[in-house]
């Protein structure tokens, strides 16, 4: 029967291209490295290594082997590390819900870091339109929330600002308003605006209808892609458009009532008195840095 101690030895053996060399990695003398492997190639049915050569060299059966015991290896290492996690009182699952606009570039470098410091810990990420996340806190359903600031403060709730994300005004460049040289609130009137609403009619105020023709969605990524499409205009986080307009695929428009980037407010909520654990308070720390 295969065993931890045969596979860490063929790994060994394998990677330093002898058994003394193995032996010498594991504090083990080489007699016991070449019985284990021998013990492993029986209970396999075939050779590892070619022992015809002076050091002994993986036959294409050893080479395919090698991939599975490496695999076995990490997994038992994942495994150990976990139980270790849990041992030290780490959560099982934490769960953060965010307005799409706030994906930014570092919540995915963050939950790599996160992954590494608490591999026992799950997280879940959930989306949700702004007006709708300090209910999903204060209900249970998330436990870190990143929103727009609605200006109001949340009872059961502790909101930190985090910072402000900058927004601009785009449409595809051969829209009619791409085309003015300097444009007044009177002349987006005409134009369909696409704005944010969530599925059960919420807006913020940080997000005005400026025209009288709107066409609503519940996501900016749903937004910048009818943009694209030349459906309207619309008010845009500025990391969604800058590839777009960077590839001549987005205009930005020249708006003489802005002199500088529109820029809401971004908050971090979390339940005030809830007892929390190790992995969700570090995980709250860091999305609070998450903006540039």
């Amino acid at each position: 029967m295969l065993s931890l101690d045969q596979l860490k030895m063929f790994v060994a053996a394998a990677d330093a291209g002898s058994f003394s060399g193995a032996g010498r990695v594991l504090n083990k003398g080489q007699s016991a490295v070449s019985t284990a492997i021998a013990n492993l190639e029986i209970d396999l049915g075939f050779d590892l290594f070619d022992r015809a050569t002076r050091k002994p060299a993986l036959t294409k059966g050893g080479e395919r082997m090698l991939t599975y015991a490496r695999a076995v290896l990490m997994q038992i290492e994942d495994l150990n590390a976990a139980a270790g996690s849990i041992l030290s009182g780490d959560e099982l699952l934490v769960r953060i819900v965010l307005d799409d606009a706030i994906l930014l570039p570092a919540l995915g470098r963050i939950l790599i870091e996160f992954g590494r410091k608490f591999p026992a810990t799950q997280v879940e990420v959930l989306s949700a339109v702004s007006p709708e996340i300090p209910a999903m806190i204060a209900d249970g359903s998330a436990e870190i929330g990143l929103m727009f600031s609605g200006g109001k403060v949340q009872k059961g709730l502790e909101q930190v600002f985090i910072g402000n994300l900058p927004f601009v005004s785009v449409s595809i460049p051969d829209y009619p308003l791409a085309k003015l040289e300097t444009i007044g609130a009177s002349d987006l009137m005409p134009y369909r605006q696409l704005l944010l609403r969530s599925s059960r009619g919420n807006t913020l105020d940080q997000f005005p209808a400026l025209s009288t023709q709107i066409l609503y969605a519940t996501s900016f990524h749903v937004i910048r892609e009818l943009v694209l499409q030349g459906t309207g205009w619309a008010y845009l986080p500025e990391h969604l458009a800058t590839g777009p307009m960077a590839s001549g695929r987005l205009a930005k428009l020249q708006l003489r009532f802005e002199r500088r980037h529109w820029s809401p407010p971004v908050e971090c909520v979390t339940p005030k008195h809830n007892r929390t654990g190790p992995a969700h308070l570090w995980l709250t720390e860091m999305v609070k840095d998450i903006l540039p």
